[in-house]
């Protein structure tokens, strides 16, 4: 199983303002910048219910018909989805990664900050797609949260975008 994130910063390495929004990002995401061959890569998306409240109401559904996992410990009504395929599971990220492989996932996309700092605290992420968006918001959510050790990362390429995007990929070795 490969798990993968494929996120955005801002410079100053936030997601989101501290309310969720994304009211600095360029204007329909900026240019393309790989995105749209990576979702085609992945088999399901993996995102904590934070971030599926926050793109519950966009429309159209952000992933298409792409298999998509909400984790979380509460019930979640999966019912405001509009033509998506939607579930929710909860479990360690170990336990999640286990069902998705036993139902013929190959590759996930984790999304979502709480998310991707628990699957890489599991050491289950093998790659990590960064784009940094030019600006600085001061304060906000982060990608990255503590970790219980130093996570080494091995740099496979950086692409920079007219619009001032910068986009790194890493590969993170297994310990």
């Amino acid at each position: 199983m490969k798990c993968s994130v494929f996120g955005g910063t801002r410079v100053d390495g936030f997601i989101a303002r501290l309310n969720g929004a994304f009211d600095f990002l360029p204007e329909g995401g900026g240019e393309p910048h790989g995105y749209n061959e990576f979702i085609a890569s992945v088999d399901a998306i993996v995102l904590g219910r934070n971030t599926f409240e926050i793109v519950l109401p966009f429309n159209p559904w952000p992933y298409g018909k792409k298999r998509v996992v909400v984790l979380s410990s509460r019930p979640v009504d999966l019912s405001a989805v509009k033509g998506g395929n939607v579930e929710h599971m909860s479990g360690t990220p170990a336990e999640i990664v286990a069902k998705l492989a036993a139902a013929g996932a190959k590759h996930l996309y984790i999304d979502g900050g709480v998310t991707v700092q628990r699957f890489l605290r599991a050491g289950l992420i093998q790659r990590l797609i960064i784009t940094r968006v030019p600006v600085l918001i001061g304060e906000g959510i982060p990608l990255f949260g503590s970790l219980p050790h130093d996570v080494k990362l091995e740099h496979v390429a950086t692409r920079s975008y007219a619009s001032g995007l910068v986009q790194s990929e890493y590969l993170v070795p297994s310990s």
